[in-house]
This record gives C-alpha cells, sequence and structure tokens, in this order.
C-alpha cells in the first residue's frame, strides 16, 4: 500500500509538474491599443447614448454594482453589499471604504448623491449641465437619494422596481467625483474623473482616447500600463490594422474578416450569444407610417434570412421580437413577418398605396455588432422595398449627429441597434417602447405609443417574480409584432478579435468589459 501511495504521489507530480511549468504569470507593463468604428461622443456615462462612449467610459468610471466578467449576474463594486426593503421601495446601499477619485477626491455617500440627483433632480445645481436621454434606463425609478452616514446610502422608488439593481450597473449608472463635476461642468464628458483601474489622459478628437494606469486603485490593480482607443471607422482599415500590429484588438468587425481571423494563428477570436438587436425603425408620428397596414407591408418586404447569409455570414439569427432568446421571458409562440412581396404590395394597396411612396432611409455610419455593415444593408433594404414600390432615399450623417437628429424625430426610417445592457427585458421594452421614451431626445426612436403595451411593462416593473414578470412581457411582445413599430431585424454574435499575444481578454454577452485584466506577452 505504501509503495503504490509513493508511485501515485509520483505520477500525480509528474502531471502538475508541467502544467505548473508552463503556467504564465501575467505580465505587467504593456500599451493595449483598441481600434474600433468610431469616436466617442461623451465619457460622462449619465449621458452616453452610444456603444463608443461606453467601452471607453466604462475603463475609466464605476458603479456601485457590476456584472460578472463574463455574465450578466450582478455582484459588488463601489458598494459592497445591498438589501431592499420588505415594501420593495427602499434599497439601502453599504459602499467601500477607502477610495478615492483619480483627483484624490474620498469616495463616499456624498459622491454617490451628488452623482446620482444630478441626473433626477432638476432643481439640484448640476442637472443643467447634462444632457440626460436615457434616464428610464437607469435611474428613473429613484425618487430620492438618502445619506445614511458616509458609507451607507439609500435610494427611494414610488413603486417598487424589480429592475432596479440591474440598472445600478449599467453604464448610466456611474460615480464622478464631485469635485469634478463642479470644475468642468457641461465639460465633465470630456474630462471623466471617476474611481476605475484607468484614468483619462488625453482625448484627441476622431483620432485616439489615451487611458493609463491608476497606481491608486482600490481594487486588483490593472496589468496594462496604457490604453490607447483608436477610432478607425472603416472596418477593412481595421482589420488591416490588426494584421500590421497596429492595433492589438479590433472590434465590430465584418463577418468576412471574422472568418478570415479564425485562419490566422496569429489572432484569437471570442464569440459569445448576443443580449442585442438590430433593427429598422419606423417614426410612427409621420402620416405615411403611422399607418400600421404601412409598417407591416414594410415588415413582409424584408428578406431577413438574406440579411443574415449575405452581410452576417451566419454570424446572426432572424429577429421577430424587440429581445434576443437568450433573455428571460422571450415569447417563442410568436410567428414572424414572411418575406413576401405580394402580402407587402396588398397591403400598402389596402392602406391606400397601391403604387408606393417616397421615403428617406437613414442609415448608421459606423458599424456595430448588430449592423457590421451599414450601408450595404441599407441599400439591401432599398432593394427590398423598391421591388414593392417604396422609393427609398438613403441618408447618412456623421454619427453624432446621427444619434441627435434621431432621437428628435426628424427621420422616416432609420437603422440602429441595442445592446441589453442588463439583460432584463425590461431593458428593451420600456426603455426603447415605451411612450414615457418618446419626448425628444427620445430612446423611443419609434415615437410609437400603445396603451396596453405601456401597461403591460410598466405592471411588470412592480413584480419581483420573473415567472410572473414574464406573463405581462409574452403579451406585449405580441402587441409588438401586430402593431410592427420596428422591422426588427437581427440579434447578431458577439464577437472579439484579437493578437494571441494578449491574455485574460474577457466579453461579456453585451460586448462591455473593463480592460483592467488584460495583459500582454513581452
Amino acid at each position: 500500500m505504501r509503495r503504490f501511495k509513493m508511485v501515485f504521489m509520483l505520477l500525480t507530480g509528474a502531471l502538475v509538474f508541467p502544467a505548473m511549468l508552463f503556467a504564465q504569470t501575467p505580465v505587467k507593463g504593456g500599451t493595449l491599443t483598441w481600434g474600433r468604428g468610431g469616436d466617442s461622443v461623451t465619457l460622462d456615462l449619465a449621458q452616453a447614448t452610444d456603444g463608443e462612449s461606453i467601452k471607453a467610459g466604462i475603463q475609466v468610471l464605476e458603479n456601485l454594482v457590476m456584472f460578472r466578467k463574463d455574465s450578466m449576474d450582478v455582484e459588488p463594486q463601489l458598494a459592497t453589499s445591498w438589501e431592499v426593503s420588505k415594501d420593495g421601495l427602499v434599497w439601502t446601499f453599504k459602499l467601500r471604504k477607502g477610495v478615492k477619485f483619480h483627483d484624490g477626491t474620498p469616495f463616499n455617500a456624498n459622491a454617490v448623491k451628488v452623482s446620482f440627483d444630478r441626473v433626477i433632480d432638476k432643481t439640484h445645481p448640476f442637472h443643467k449641465y447634462g444632457t440626460w436621454r436615457f434616464p428610464a434606463l437607469g435611474l428613473g425609478p429613484v425618487k430620492e437619494v438618502k445619506i445614511i452616514d458616509d458609507y451607507t446610502v439609500t435610494l427611494r422608488t414610488e413603486k417598487p422596481f424589480a429592475p432596479l439593481v440591474a440598472n445600478l450597473a449599467l453604464w448610466l449608472c456611474p460615480i464622478l467625483s464631485p469635485t469634478a463635476i463642479e470644475k468642468f461642468k457641461e465639460d465633465i464628458g470630456r474630462n471623466p474623473v471617476g474611481t476605475g483601474p484607468f484614468k483619462f489622459v488625453r482625448w484627441i478628437k476622431d483620432d485616439q482616447i489615451i487611458l493609463e494606469r491608476n497606481e491608486d486603485y482600490w481594487g486588483q490593480k490593472p496589468h496594462l500600463d496604457k490604453v490607447i482607443l483608436k477610432s478607425i471607422p472603416e472596418v477593412s482599415a481595421r482589420f488591416m490594422a490588426l494584421q500590421t500590429g497596429a492595433v492589438d484588438i479590433a472590434d465590430d468587425l465584418d463577418p468576412d474578416s471574422i472568418q478570415m481571423a479564425k485562419t490566422n494563428p496569429n489572432f484569437k477570436v471570442i464569440e459569445r450569444p448576443s443580449v442585442n438587436v438590430g433593427y429598422l425603425a419606423m417614426n410612427t408620428k409621420k402620416p405615411i407610417l403611422s399607418n400600421k397596414l404601412v409598417r407591416q407591408a414594410i415588415a413582409h418586404a424584408i428578406d431577413k434570412d438574406t440579411i443574415v447569409k449575405t452581410i452576417f455570414r451566419g454570424l446572426a439569427i432572424p429577429a421577430k421580437s424587440p429581445y434576443p432568446p437568450s433573455i428571460w421571458g422571450y415569447n417563442y409562440k410568436i410567428v414572424d413577418y414572411d418575406f413576401s412581396v405580394q402580402k407587402a404590395k396588398d397591403l400598402l394597396a389596402k392602406a391606400g398605396y397601391p403604387k408606393g411612396f417616397d421615403i428617406e432611409l437613414w442609415a448608421m455610419p459606423v458599424s456595430r455588432a448588430y449592423m457590421p455593415e451599414p450601408v450595404k444593408t441599407a441599400e439591401l433594404i432599398q432593394s427590398y422595398l423598391a421591388a414593392v414600390g417604396i422609393n427609398a432615399k438613403i441618408i447618412r450623417h456623421e454619427w453624432g449627429v446621427y444619434l441627435d437628429k434621431t432621437s428628435k424625430g426628424e427621420h422616416d426610417l432609420c437603422m440602429l441597434g441595442w445592446l441589453g445592457g442588463n439583460a432584463d427585458p425590461d431593458n428593451f421594452l420600456y426603455g426603447l417602447l415605451h411612450s414615457d421614451n418618446t419626448k425628444p431626445p427620445a430612446a423611443n426612436i419609434a415615437f410609437w405609443q400603445h396603451a396596453e403595451f405601456d401597461k403591460l411593462v410598466k405592471d411588470a416593473q412592480s413584480v419581483f417574480e420573473k415567472a410572473k414578470r414574464s406573463e405581462g412581457y409574452l403579451r406585449a411582445q405580441e402587441i409588438f409584432r401586430e402593431e410592427a413599430p420596428w422591422v426588427a431585424l437581427v440579434h447578431s454574435t458577439i464577437v472579439r478579435v484579437h493578437n494571441k499575444k494578449l491574455r485574460d481578454v474577457p466579453l461579456r454577452p453585451n460586448g462591455l468589459n473593463s480592460f483592467q485584466m488584460v495583459w500582454k506577452e513581452k
């Protein structure tokens, strides 16, 4: 028996030793250059509406809570714990001690109150310095922020609000330095000061944003010295930069480039199921598009399967709902509009447009995971509409202008998408389609209003049990299908392509990650 134990120990030791020999310790230092599809609009994430702002801002700013590295489960960040009262109205957060903002200001309950009050309190002196486009997706339900002591804060809602803790993990609820907010005022978005693992250094518009390691970070310090976010709008140029080594990561590549990357031994390709949607919004405030039959006709006119095959090369699934099946509460029973030129023509004739009409189709100027080739996609949609008699003129604007104009309802048809920031149905159904969010700057860019839909979605917010919440969401999706304020186009696969010398590169289902733990081989 003793001999057997000795042999076993020798064998297991022999197996473990090579693993220990080849295990790699993270290397400190180096610069991560990140190629992305466009510049940020603002780094004050409470005001951010676009992915490029969020990707950069989350490196600098932190929240009370956060999503896990590779999932949408919530865990502590600047708060260490939280609890909700029995009536569901008061959330109490215990705060992390010993944390400082990048400018040396202490993090405490006052910083939380200032950061939140400037968004939700119209009388707050800092409220006038921001444009708060998406409060309903974040802090909108919070009616009072109260300091209990230096490291305890409570949030009170008007009614029970089940998605709150997930909302607080969204980019929309960052904690910024009160000193910096007062100093920079309306320019805080160009000078963000948070508690994150990286500090803001410089922003060269339409070129790059430079961040550096926060040596005083409260948690595990980043391995990298610096992160450079490089704006490279053209997909081919972005992929070429990855191939030449000019960038270490290339975001939002087109499917052809992704397939090429998979065959290159110098790259690593990470894929995750999506929590996104790419869609064609129809401005229901425009006379023609106010007619449900016209919207249904447009839905029948578009061949989603071909879009998935030709534009996404299979890295997506056709959408029939505002959010993907990877999120709970999805209605699998809904039957999508089938691609039918004849049905589209019949509906247009019934609506009073037998010869069609002229309309504008706004195309996104930047690529996204949910829209990797927006111009080609717009041209394909244009051809589908032409086949049923609708003459669509493609309109393009610079990204910031595009977002501003669509939020004001200046478009007829427009292409956009959404990353499900907290993987909660409310994020899509309430945030993007409820009538509360039709006032410019609107998140509901279809400007669609439907009383039954609104009630179902609002009522579900007060229910903490997922099964009961799902009942309302199932019906809401049926109404969405019937009313067709969007053509829900695709749910794409989230893909991140990087040089193999980068290690521990994360990828959440929403594609939004801090690069705190990334390191680079020498």
